[in-house]
């Protein structure tokens, strides 16, 4: 049991650095790189067999043209299930926000549209804040974003996400569906809208300062930064709580 134990605990460690590698470089991780960047106490053979276990695993996949690893839906699942650490925003980070909050509140309005901008230009990722009982109306922002993502210069997927995002009601759907955790994170196929299976959802709850309560939401590709995701997340929504 302990010998499981442990060789379980090097094939999470090694599935953690090949995800964390992929989300920054969008570059199959080869095992020489694990083996020179990481200086895990595992030997190249050892690192290679994990590598060939988590992909008959079906967590790890390869192209054909490259002998590196990348992520699959189920690899970045357990992940966020199982190896994520969320991360802290920087205290200067947090000084900035909220003093640009202070500055431009003028009503709930603009208020929902500062906190869709800010959690956009933090992330890099699209944006989405409802409001309960608001007639599906949305404050959306960073959808130039998803033109730039390097694995999707595919121009019918573009067109397909920005279409829903446009379209609302199916995406809206999934935002507002039962939230009984803090934050939900949907990968790429769990979500039921076909246009935006290539990507990852994260959405978390708020309640405003001034009342209204409803939904916040990041949209990105399948190697989003998960654990920026939800530190964003988390720390608006408190932000929100108190002054919003």
């Amino acid at each position: 049991m302990m010998k499981e134990a442990i060789y379980k605990e090097r094939k999470d460690r090694v599935l953690g650095i090949v995800v964390n590698a992929y989300i920054k470089t969008i570059t199959p991780v080869s095992s020489s790189y694990i083996v020179d960047a990481h200086h895990l106490d595992l030997s190249p053979a050892t690192i290679r067999n994990i590598l060939a276990e988590l992909e008959d695993d079906g967590l790890l996949t390869h192209p054909h043209t490259s002998a590196g690893r990348l992520p699959t839906q189920e690899g970045y699942r357990y992940y966020v299930d199982n190896l994520m650490n969320e991360i802290q925003l920087l205290e200067e980070e947090k000084f900035r926000i909220k003093s640009e909050y202070e500055r431009e509140m003028r009503d709930l309005e603009s208020a929902l549209e500062k906190t869709s901008q800010v959690i956009s230009d933090l992330t890099h990722y699209t944006s989405i804040i409802s409001v309960d009982g608001w007639d599906g109306k949305i404050f959306c922002r960073g959808t130039s974003y998803i033109v730039g993502y390097p694995e999707s210069q595919d121009a019918k997927k573009i067109s397909r996400i920005l279409a829903a995002l446009e379209e609302k009601e199916s995406l809206l759907a999934i935002i507002n569906s039962n939230l009984e955790q803090r934050i939900k994170i949907y990968i790429g196929h769990e979500m039921t809208c076909s246009d935006i299976e290539g990507c990852s959802l994260a959405v978390s709850r708020y309640q405003a300062y001034s009342g209204p309560t409803g939904r916040i939401a990041v949209l990105g590709p399948t190697r989003m930064d998960y654990s920026r995701v939800v530190s964003t997340l988390n720390y608006l929504s408190k932000l929100m709580s108190e002054i919003v």
